[in-house]
């Protein structure tokens, strides 16, 4: 079992309303300069006005142009809020994966789910005609078809990745399906993920006119015309979280071993499969509409672990907010820093969080 997942002492934290606080503070803090900052920089006290004129019933005077509020309310509001389930998502999705393997490298991306959800949505709209469901049109395809095979692709892939990464029952020296060792899992993650990125790139030459559309979002983007994608993902998203905050008690009772877990009257197997399931849903359908984005599974859950408690009853309801409020600010420096030209925001994750993986890597290998 890693070390980096377990409550220390084998109690577990509460969640203090300071940090819960400070995580509402900065999702608005976030959603505001995501909303003001960019090619037109706008007031943020205006935006805020704006926001509330929004509201049925009130009638407030923001002080922007009828262009300036265009902006606001159907370009970036969009994209901000895109931004805040993407992010909230894979950041629960990587505290969830990690409570369960009990890895603290567990992450989406790494675990092949990503690749995987890649790969079911490539399919899906490379040949949409075997479905009968999907239509290529500008980049746009049915709601349920793409992110239904990206969940199954996901869904595969971190079953494969498990069955790799862990030693089976029968296996010699085994407990029950622990671990052989940390980078296990990591390594079967990474040969997994090479597999279903071979079958995606194969399949991205066999149907060439859909390789812009699938290029766009293997390196990850947020760019959206409406609000068509936030609401392909919220159900998605909230199904997820219910799910899994609903169990984040039993990661606790878990993080002690099954065997100790199923004498205090938890059912560790079912957990796990149940919250591979939701995690793997939420990843799935943020990658069908936001791509490949890396990193933030691990960025996240890992500084609310550094910073406020290492019980999950702490690190998923907190990496719901910052795993908000990051990702929408990478994707505000995504499309600021080169402006006009916008950097793929995978790239501006992955700038954080391939160090910050070493780190963790590095650490773990010393616990």
């Amino acid at each position: 079992m890693a070390r980096g997942a377990t409550v220390p002492g084998g109690r577990p934290n509460r969640l203090r309303p300071g940090w819960l606080a400070a995580g509402v503070v900065a999702v608005v803090v976030a959603a505001l300069a995501g909303l003001a900052l960019g090619p037109v920089r706008l007031s943020p006290l205006g935006v805020a006005i704006q926001l509330l004129d929004l509201v049925p019933g009130v009638h407030l005077h923001s002080g922007l142009t009828d262009t300036e509020a265009a902006i606001v309310t159907q370009l970036r509001l969009p994209r901000v809020v895109l931004g805040l389930l993407v992010g909230s998502t894979l950041a629960l999705a990587g505290g969830t994966y990690q409570g369960v393997f009990r890895n603290p490298l567990a992450d989406p991306y790494l675990l092949g789910a990503a690749a995987g959800a890649g790969l079911g949505a490539t399919a899906a709209i490379a040949v949409g005609h075997a479905f009968d469901a999907v239509a290529v049109d500008g980049g746009a395809a049915t709601p349920l078809t793409v992110p239904l095979a990206a969940f199954v692709g996901a869904l595969l892939a971190v079953g494969l990745t498990y069955a790799l990464g862990v030693s089976g029952g029968s296996g010699r020296g085994s407990r029950g399906g622990r671990y052989r060792s940390p980078a296990a899992l990591i390594l079967a993650g990474v040969a997994v993920s090479s597999f279903l990125t071979a079958g995606q790139t194969f399949l991205m030459q066999r149907y060439v006119d859909t390789i812009r559309e699938v290029y766009s979002w293997i390196s990850g983007r947020l760019s959206t015309a409406g609000w068509h994608d936030v609401l392909l993902l919220l159900p998605y998203a909230v199904v997820m979280a219910v799910v899994v905050l609903v169990h984040r008690r039993q990661l606790d009772v878990m993080s002690v071993g099954d065997e100790e877990a199923a004498s205090l009257g938890a059912h560790p197997e079912r957990t796990r499969i149940i919250l591979i399931v939701a995690a793997s849903l939420g990843t799935a359908a943020a990658v069908s509409v936001s791509g490949l984005i890396g990193f933030v599974g691990i960025i996240v859950p890992h500084t609310v672990r550094l910073l406020a408690g290492s019980s999950y009853r702490v690190i998923l309801p907190l990496s719901v907010l910052f795993g908000a409020a990051f990702l929408t600010l990478a994707d505000l420096a995504a499309r600021t820093l080169l402006a006009p030209t916008e950097i793929p925001i995978g790239v501006v994750t992955a700038f954080f969080g391939a160090p910050f993986f070493i780190v963790v890597l590095r650490t773990s290998r010393r616990t």
